[in-house]
């Protein structure tokens, strides 16, 4: 492939044109890469060719004519279905970037065909919305071959600025995404659950949310400790415990319950920090409730 002098940049291409993969390619134009766009569906991109990308025919077409591939469609079957129209021949010498969510099982599935193929892959998860990608902010987790990386990390981030690698494993994207996810939307419903509560007795939300946030900085707090007490299995219970805890999530529970509001997700807390006493861990700390998670009944 062509060496780039710091006056040039790799050419890219992006296959799929939804929301999300317009806003991929806008970032590379933006950038100043030659980019090169494709879509199942005509309609899409004309923004983004009067800026300059270039739209290609055929998958086929726009995997020839750019170093870099990205693919951000629905799910893999769907980015399988198009990289199957390019031959093993139209990607010698690229990289391809899977931007395209799903588990680390189809990661590492994806991972097998590109190495049949003689690609050389990256696997990605974007962790941020539409309008934040190309931004200094913007987090995108990328695993795989690291040399790969490492030749087009600056590309790679003029997606993100806080684009990541975390491992040669290539599910491993995947598993960061699923974790913090994980974390995101369970926390989306405490925040949400939280206001309902309030609301059943006549609270605006508004009125709750400065004390929300003072929730939120106590969280940000906790999370390196508890990251060494979930990988230590150390779960020191001094200051709190595990029983006066999950005796607390029962009575917010039971409140929501009397006020007619749906608390399974609290019982389901509940029913994973009461396992973790039974299994011996009532005097640990909160931490100490991954045991429970770990151990279904």
């Amino acid at each position: 492939m062509t060496n780039h002098t710091s006056q040039t940049l790799p050419p890219v291409t992006v296959l799929g044109l939804g929301a999300m993969g317009q806003a991929l390619a806008g970032a590379f134009l933006k950038a100043g890469h030659p980019t090169t766009i494709w879509n199942r569906s005509e309609g899409r991109g004309e923004d983004l060719v009067a800026r300059g990308a270039t739209r290609a025919a055929t998958p086929a077409d726009a995997v020839r004519a750019s170093e870099v591939v990205v693919v951000c469609v629905v799910d893999y079957a769907a980015a399988q279905a198009i990289l199957d129209q390019a031959a093993p021949e139209d990607f010698a010498g690229r990289l391809l970037v899977n931007l395209t969510s799903d588990t680390p099982e189809r990661a590492r599935e994806a991972a097998a065909w590109a190495a049949r193929t003689g690609v050389d892959y990256l696997d990605g998860a974007v962790m941020v919305p539409v309008p934040m990608i190309g931004t200094a902010d913007a987090l995108i987790f990328h695993s795989g071959t690291r040399a790969a990386y490492e030749k087009y990390e600056a590309t790679l981030k003029a997606l993100g600025g806080q684009s990541a690698y975390v491992g040669e494993d290539h599910g491993l994207a995947a598993v960061y995404d699923l974790s913090v996810l994980d974390f995101f939307w369970t926390a989306m419903h405490g925040l949400v659950h939280g206001y309902a509560l309030a609301a059943a007795d006549g609270v605006k939300a508004a009125a709750v949310a400065p004390y929300m946030k003072v929730l939120v900085d106590l969280l940000a707090n906790v999370v390196d400790g508890t990251a060494r007490d979930v990988d230590s299995g150390e779960f020191p219970g001094e200051l709190d415990n595990l029983v006066v805890e999950a005796a607390n999530v029962e009575h917010i529970a039971h409140a929501a319950e009397h006020r007619g509001l749906d608390a399974s997700a609290l019982r389901g807390v509940l029913t994973v920090a009461r396992r973790a006493i039974d299994l011996g861990h009532g005097a640990g700390n909160w931490s100490s409730s991954v045991e429970g998670i770990r151990k279904p009944a």
